[in-house]
């Protein structure tokens, strides 16, 4: 596959199901994606006032959208045989009876990555070969943040009561390995600090990592 030197790449890592702690590369130009966030205000009217008192109410889930880029052209390839990767994940997992949940990592940032789903991704072929083919596409993709309940995190939390052994495997990374076994990628650094792990983007396949407890 061809790459536009100014893209940039991500990775979405697929949580659970099937295809559970497999990864999608994504290349995306212009190399830049847009984070949103919002909050809901109730207004309440009070005699006398010139305008109505803000009640805070919740806050609303955030999302990302960013342009993905893909070109087989120079390959001879179908540019689908990637661009289906990222739709599929729209699709009801027969695991786990809904689509998967999501990571999506940006770069090599140490951050902790966007935990998702992948809400809508629009598909524009801009490029055919001589047979019909498609050999270049440009994605629009809009990933909506999704947070674990509170009932479940205790509930696997409470299960993960004594430390044990896990050895990497193709794709693991410390988020996935965090939701696998605490039911929450925000609890990475735990495993982190009990392995003196300083970069986050540094596994290797067949590493054998201390899994701590969680009080």
């Amino acid at each position: 596959m061809a790459v536009n030197p100014k893209a940039k790449k991500g990775f979405i890592e697929i949580l659970n199901g099937n295809k559970k702690g497999e990864q999608i590369e994504i290349l995306y130009f212009p190399p830049e994606y847009s984070f949103e966030k919002s909050n809901t205000f109730a207004e309440i009217s009070i005699p006398g006032l010139e305008a109505p008192y803000l009640q805070y109410v919740k806050g609303n889930t955030g999302s990302i959208t960013l342009e993905a880029f893909y070109d087989t052209y120079e390959a001879g390839t179908d540019v689908r045989d990637f661009t289906k990767q990222l739709s599929d994940l729209m699709n009801i997992d027969p695991k786990i009876h809904a689509p998967p949940n999501l990571h999506f990592i940006w770069g090599m940032s140490s951050q902790e990555p966007f935990a998702c789903v992948l809400e809508r991704v629009t598909t524009r072929f801009t490029m055919f070969n001589s047979d019909g083919i498609p050999v270049r596409a440009r994605l629009s993709i809009t990933l909506k943040e999704f947070k674990i309940g509170l009932n479940e995190r205790e509930r696997v939390v409470e299960s993960s009561d004594r430390t044990k052994l896990y050895v990497t495997k193709q794709g693991d990374s410390l988020w996935s390995i965090a939701y696998r076994e605490y039911g929450d990628p925000a609890l990475w650094r735990h495993i982190a600090d009990a392995n003196k792990i300083h970069d986050p983007r540094s596994l290797e396949m067949g590493m054998e990592l201390v899994i701590p407890s969680v009080e």
